[in-house]
């Protein structure tokens, strides 16, 4: 199954955010959400990507750089302003670093980019999507989360030698923690999380750091590429699927349901912690 095999519903009166919506797979779930009748709110961190993804779709591009936390606030600002009920947010948006680098805000940029800066964005959006019936988050992880450990005492990765790969592997799994807090959080209110890994697509992701370390790390057998197109399947599916309860906290590999976990995806106290954590490290923007 692909994104261009998958039959999208009509999507009129539905409102959508996409994140990283400025190329790859989070361009083309933006579009073809967007032809389906959804309203799709597309985010970026190029001014000049994202606007040509928003004129293609007829929507105004909203550009943040996810590691400046002021702009997350302001990107979630703007969302609320737009839209009066929020069906699905794609969590999307994504990077992987060479090297340690710390955020205007103190934090290691790995770590900001791919967790604590959706986090804020869920956490200020969180109000507007529980009070749209049957509204699902979806996160983009990885099954590289396999591979990573998470340590609530150095999430800055301050201890030790930098490793790109290990700090990438270990914010993967904080998105599968993320997702499975927040779906104890949300239980009874109708919205519904989800964490999912759309496949080793063939982006410009990641270039220069990401793919020897993946070579080395995943065997060689498993290791494929597909086209964006076809990444974009399991987040159209996700967001689309009639019922979404059934994967309510629930790691996708692709379309397959319990895909494979580090165990510390399976720690409870861990994601509670995490939120908590996390959600002092965001307070000042909450």
């Amino acid at each position: 199954m692909s994104g261009k095999s998958i039959e999208l519903p009509k999507m009129t009166g539905k409102t959508v955010l996409v994140t990283g919506a400025s190329s790859g797979i989070g361009r083309v779930a933006a579009r073809r959400l967007s032809a389906a009748g959804a309203t799709v709110l597309v985010h970026g961190r190029s001014p000049e990507r994202t606007a040509q993804v928003a004129r293609e779709i007829g929507t105004e591009p909203l550009v943040a750089d996810f590691a400046r936390l002021d702009e997350v606030r302001a990107l979630a600002d703007k969302v609320l302003s737009r839209a009066d009920r929020l069906d699905a947010v794609l969590h999307n948006a994504g990077a992987l670093v060479a090297h340690r680098n710390i955020t205007a805000d103190g934090h290691e940029l790995t770590f900001q980019t791919n967790h604590l800066a959706p986090f804020l964005l869920q956490r200020v959006l969180g109000p507007l999507v529980e009070r749209t019936p049957d509204s699902r988050i979806i996160v983009t992880s990885s099954e590289a989360n396999r591979r990573g450990r998470v340590d609530l005492d150095d999430l800055d990765r301050q201890n030790g030698r930098y490793h790109a790969f290990s700090a990438y592997a270990a914010s993967k799994l904080e998105n599968i923690l993320f997702v499975r807090e927040l779906s104890r959080r949300l239980t009874g209110t109708g919205t519904f999380s989800v964490a999912v890994h759309p496949g080793n697509v063939a982006t410009a992701f990641g270039s220069g750091s990401f793919f020897p370390g993946f070579f080395y790390r995943i065997p060689i057998k498993q290791f494929y590429l597909i086209a964006a197109e076809e990444g974009a399947g399991p987040l159209l599916m996700l967001a689309t699927m009639p019922d979404p309860g059934p994967a309510d906290g629930l790691y996708y590999d692709r379309f397959a349901p319990r895909g494979k976990t580090a165990g510390q995806a399976e720690d409870a106290d861990l994601a509670r912690g995490l939120w908590e954590r996390s959600e002092a490290m965001v307070g000042a923007w909450l």
